[in-house]
C-alpha cells in the first residue's frame, strides 16, 4: 500500500506566495529573487508532506499563478496577442531565436493571466472562470486551429526542473498533468470563419489530433527524463459526457504513446461509475476514485478494471476542514486492502488546493472546536494513520483519533431550537415578491429618478493599506471602538465624496469595514466560526479565509444598517446597501457535513432576510444581494442541477422577498455561463442584475438570445482583475454589443466585480471613462 497526495496548497501557510506575486508586479522583488522564493516554498511544501507521512510526492501542482494557465504554457499555447510577433531573427552567433524563445516567459504568464506585467504589455488578459464546483478560478485555454498549427513547441522544462528539484527530498515523485480531453473540454475555441468563441463540440472536437500531437510531445520528454508515475488529471470524468465526447476520450489515450512512463488516470469532485466502461480497457496503470463527493460503488468498479491496475481510492475529503471519523472509514477499507494488497493507494478526495495549510497555527481556537478539525498537514497525517491501522491490523490509534469527530455530532454547540422551528414554519409565501417587475420597475423609478444607463459599481472600492491597518488594530484591541467607527466613517465620507466627483448615479459606502464579502457577515453569524490562517488560493494572489459554518445559524445583531445609514446621510444619491446572499455564504465556507446544503442555505437566508427588513426600515431604497456563487454550487453531472437550482433560487427569494414594490432589489453574478442556469436566473426575479461580461467581450449575453431576460441588467464593461484602464470607446462598444440582447431602458453600466483589489488611481480613471461612455450613449439615444 502506498501513501501519495493529489497536490498541495501553492499559497504557503501565511500566504507567502502571494505576497511574494505582489512584491515582484509592483517591481520591489527581482525575478531571479521571486523563483528563488517559489523554488523554496516548493522545497517547503514537499517536506511538509513527507513528514506527514505521504510516499509519493506530487510533482507540477505547483503555479505562480494557475494551473491550467501552466498546461497552456507547457504545451505552447499562448494566444498570440501575448506573444512578441515580431519574426524570428538570427543572433550575432548565427542562432535563429523564435518569438517564444526572446519571450520573458514568466511576465508571459502574468500577462495572461491578468493583462498586464513588470516587462509592460498591456493587452486584454484571458477569461477566468471557477474550476467545476470550487471558488477557485482558473485561466480559459484559448484555442484555434492556427494556434494550434504553428511553429511554437511544447516546453517541459519549468515540469522536469521540479522533478528535479523534489529529488534532493525522495525518488518518489509523481508528476501531475492535466488531460488533453479535460484541457479541451474547459478551453474556448475560436472559429476561423466568424471570429466568435465556440464551445461546440464537433468544431472543438476537430482540435483533438493537433492537441494529441503537442501532449505526446510532452509524455515522450517526461518518459525519456526518467519519470515513473504521471497523474493524468481528467476531471471531466465526473460529467455525464456524451458519446463525442466519451470517443475523444478513447481516442485520446489510444493514440498516445505512455513510453516507460506508469499512467495513474486521476479524476475526482464527482463519482466517475457511469465511466466505467470507457476507462477499463484503456491503457492506464491505475485510477483514482473520489469516494468522498458523491455515492460511488467502489466494489463494482474494482471488478471491471485489470487486476494489475493501481487502485487510488480518495478517502480524505481534500475540500473541507473536518476531521475524519478514521475507524468508519478503516471499516470500508479492510475488506479492500484484504483483496488489493499493495495494488491499494490512498489519497485525499482532490488536490489539498481546496484545504487551508496546518492547523497547528490556529492559537485562538478553544479546544473543543479545534479537536474537529484537520487541514492539509493533518490530512495527509490522517492517511498516514489509516495506513498504519490497515497494514498493523490495529484501530487504537485511529478510535483515539476520531473521538473528537465523532464528540462533534452531539455537540450541544451545532443545535439551536428556535432556528429549527422557524424553519420548519416556512410556506411557499415567504418566498415571493407581492408585485410583479413591471410594477415594482414603476414605484421603483418613482422613488429615484434614474437616467438612462444608470452607473453604478459592484460594491467594494480599494482596500487600501490605511484601512487594512485600521482593521488589524481594531481587532487587536490597539484602537477602541469609538476610533474605529470614525476612522472607518472618514473612509466611507472619501468614498462617497470621490463617487460624487466621478458622476455615478447610484452609489455605495465601498465595503471599507468588510475584510471579505463573506467573512464579514460570517463573523456577524452564529453557528459560524473563524480562523487565524486558514486562507485558500481563488486565483492569482487572490486569497480567501473562509468562514467555517459548524452549527445552526442566525442573526446576532444587524449587519449593515448603521454603516448604510451613515453613507446615506452624506449624499442626495441612492446608495446601495450591499449583502452575501445565502449559497455565496454556503459556496465559500466550510460547511457541516452533518446537515443538508439546502437546509443550511435556508438557514442563512432567514438570517438576510432579517437585515434586508432592518434597512427598509432605515429608509435604505437599494440593496444588493449578491450572489456570484451559483453556478459553482451546481453540482458537476447536469442530471443533478435542477434539484441544486430549485432549493438555490429559493434561498434567495426568501432573502428578499419582504421587500417592497419600491425597494430595489439588485444581485451580482461571477462567471456564470448564463445558458446553463438562464432559467434559474430569471427564478431570482431581482429587479437589477449585475454580470460579469468584459472578458467575455459580451459573448456570455448569447444566452439571452435564446430566452429573453426579462428585468433590468448590468453587464460589466471592464474587467477589474487586471490594473489596464479602459477607454471610452472600448466600453461604448461594449454597452453597444449588450444592447443587442437587452433594450437601453433596462441596461445599467457598471464594471465587471468589486473594485476592491485595485488602486484608486486606475479606479478613478477607468470609473471616469466609465461614467463617460454612458453620458455619450445617452445623448445618442435621446437625440
Amino acid at each position: 500500500m502506498q501513501i501519495h497526495n493529489l497536490g498541495f496548497p501553492r499559497i504557503g501557510a501565511k500566504r507567502e506566495l502571494k505576497f511574494s506575486l505582489e512584491k515582484y508586479w509592483r517591481g520591489d522583488l527581482s525575478q531571479a529573487d521571486f523563483l528563488t522564493e517559489c523554488q523554496s516554498r516548493r522545497q517547503q511544501n514537499w517536506q511538509i508532506q513527507q513528514e506527514a507521512g505521504i510516499e509519493w510526492l506530487p510533482v507540477g501542482d505547483f503555479a505562480h499563478y494557475d494551473h491550467v494557465l501552466n498546461s497552456t504554457l507547457l504545451l505552447g499555447l499562448a494566444p498570440e496577442r501575448f506573444t512578441n510577433k515580431e519574426p524570428a531573427h538570427t543572433s550575432n552567433s548565427g542562432y535563429v531565436h523564435s518569438h517564444t524563445e526572446q519571450q520573458n516567459t514568466l511576465d508571459l504568464e502574468f500577462r495572461i493571466g491578468r493583462g498586464q506585467a513588470p516587462s509592460g504589455c498591456q493587452c486584454a488578459a484571458s477569461d477566468m472562470t471557477k474550476w467545476f464546483n470550487t471558488n477557485y478560478h482558473y485561466i480559459v485555454p484559448e484555442l484555434s486551429a492556427t494556434l494550434l498549427a504553428s511553429d511554437s513547441v511544447v516546453n517541459t522544462d519549468n515540469l522536469l526542473a521540479h522533478f528535479n528539484e523534489a529529488q534532493a527530498i525522495t525518488d518518489n515523485r509523481k508528476v501531475i498533468l492535466l488531460g488533453p480531453i479535460t484541457y479541451l473540454y474547459l478551453s474556448i475555441f475560436e472559429s476561423e470563419s466568424d471570429n466568435n468563441n465556440n464551445n461546440g463540440n464537433e468544431d472543438k472536437l476537430a482540435l483533438l489530433p493537433a492537441l494529441l500531437t503537442r501532449y505526446q510531445a510532452v509524455l515522450t520528454q517526461l518518459s525519456d527524463a526518467g519519470v515513473q508515475w504521471l497523474q493524468l488529471d481528467e476531471p471531466v470524468l465526473g460529467l455525464e459526457l456524451d458519446n463525442e465526447w466519451q470517443q475523444a476520450f478513447s481516442q485520446a489515450y489510444k493514440t498516445l504513446n505512455k513510453g516507460k512512463l506508469k499512467i495513474l488516470l486521476t479524476s475526482y469532485f464527482a463519482s466517475i461509475d457511469h465511466h466505467v466502461d470507457l476507462i477499463k480497457d484503456l491503457p492506464f496503470d491505475g485510477l483514482h476514485i473520489d469516494t468522498v463527493a458523491e455515492q460511488s460503488d467502489v466494489a463494482s468498479i474494482i471488478e471491471c478494471l485489470p487486476n494489475d491496475w493501481v487502485i487510488s481510492l480518495g478517502v480524505i475529503n481534500g475540500r473541507n476542514v473536518w476531521k475524519t471519523d478514521l475507524v468508519s472509514v478503516y471499516e470500508k477499507l479492510e475488506p479492500l486492502y484484504r483483496t488489493l494488497g499493495e495494488r491499494l493507494w490512498l489519497a485525499p478526495s482532490c488536490s489539498l488546493l481546496h484545504s487551508p495549510v496546518d492547523l497547528n497555527q490556529e492559537s485562538k481556537l478553544d479546544a473543543e472546536f479545534k479537536s474537529w478539525l484537520a487541514f492539509a498537514k493533518q490530512k495527509c497525517q490522517e492517511l498516514s494513520l489509516l495506513k498504519n491501522a490497515l497494514v498493523n491490523e490495529n484501530t487504537d490509534d485511529i478510535t483515539l483519533y476520531s473521538n473528537p469527530a465523532l464528540a462533534r455530532g452531539a455537540s450541544k454547540r451545532i443545535n439551536n431550537v428556535a432556528v429549527q422551528q422557524r424553519v420548519s414554519a416556512l410556506t411557499p409565501s415567504d418566498y415571493t415578491r407581492t408585485e410583479n417587475f413591471a410594477v415594482r420597475k414603476i414605484a421603483q423609478q418613482a422613488e429615484l429618478n434614474l437616467p438612462l444607463l444608470p452607473t453604478t459599481t459592484i460594491g467594494s472600492f480599494p482596500q487600501t493599506g490605511d484601512i487594512r491597518d485600521t482593521r488589524a488594530k481594531w481587532r487587536r484591541g490597539e484602537i477602541s471602538d469609538k476610533q474605529y467607527t470614525s476612522l472607518i466613517q472618514a473612509e466611507i465620507r472619501d468614498t462617497i465624496k470621490r463617487q460624487e466627483e466621478i458622476g455615478l448615479d447610484v452609489l455605495v459606502h465601498g465595503e471599507a469595514e468588510r475584510n471579505d464579502m463573506v467573512e464579514y457577515f460570517g463573523e456577524l453569524l452564529e453557528g459560524v466560526a473563524f480562523t487565524q490562517f486558514a486562507w485558500v488560493q481563488s486565483y492569482g494572489s487572490r486569497c480567501v479565509k473562509p468562514p467555517i459554518i459548524f452549527g445552526d445559524i442566525s442573526r446576532k445583531k444587524p449587519m449593515t444598517v448603521e454603516w448604510t445609514k451613515f453613507a446615506q446621510s452624506l449624499t442626495t444619491k441612492p446608495v446601495k446597501a450591499m449583502l452575501t446572499c445565502p449559497i455565496t455564504i454556503l459556496c465559500w465556507s466550510f460547511v457541516r457535513d452533518d446537515l443538508s446544503r439546502d437546509q443550511v442555505a435556508t438557514q442563512i437566508a432567514l438570517a438576510i432576510s432579517d437585515e434586508v427588513v432592518d434597512l427598509i426600515e432605515s429608509g435604505t431604497q437599494i440593496i444588493q444581494i449578491d450572489e456570484p456563487a451559483i453556478r459553482e454550487g451546481m453540482p458537476v453531472k447536469q442530471s443533478q442541477w435542477q434539484t441544486y437550482l430549485d432549493w438555490a433560487t429559493a434561498s434567495f427569494c426568501l432573502s428578499a422577498a419582504k421587500a417592497p414594490a419600491a425597494t430595489q432589489i439588485h444581485s451580482h453574478m461571477c462567471y456564470s455561463e448564463f445558458n446553463d442556469i438562464l432559467p434559474a436566473i430569471i427564478a431570482l426575479d431581482a429587479d437589477v442584475l449585475t454580470v460579469e461580461t468584459s472578458r467575455s467581450n459580451m459573448s456570455l449575453l448569447d444566452a439571452f438570445d435564446e430566452q429573453a431576460y426579462p428585468n433590468d441588467l448590468g453587464p460589466g464593461v471592464y474587467d477589474i482583475h487586471t490594473p489596464n484602464v479602459p477607454e471610452i470607446d472600448w466600453m461604448v462598444n461594449l454597452i453597444g454589443k449588450a444592447q443587442k440582447h437587452i433594450p437601453v431602458e433596462r441596461l445599467w453600466v457598471n464594471p465587471d466585480c468589486g473594485l476592491k483589489t485595485r488602486g484608486w488611481k486606475e479606479t478613478k480613471l477607468a470609473l471616469e471613462n466609465m461614467v463617460n461612455a454612458a453620458k455619450q450613449l445617452r445623448k445618442e439615444y435621446e437625440a
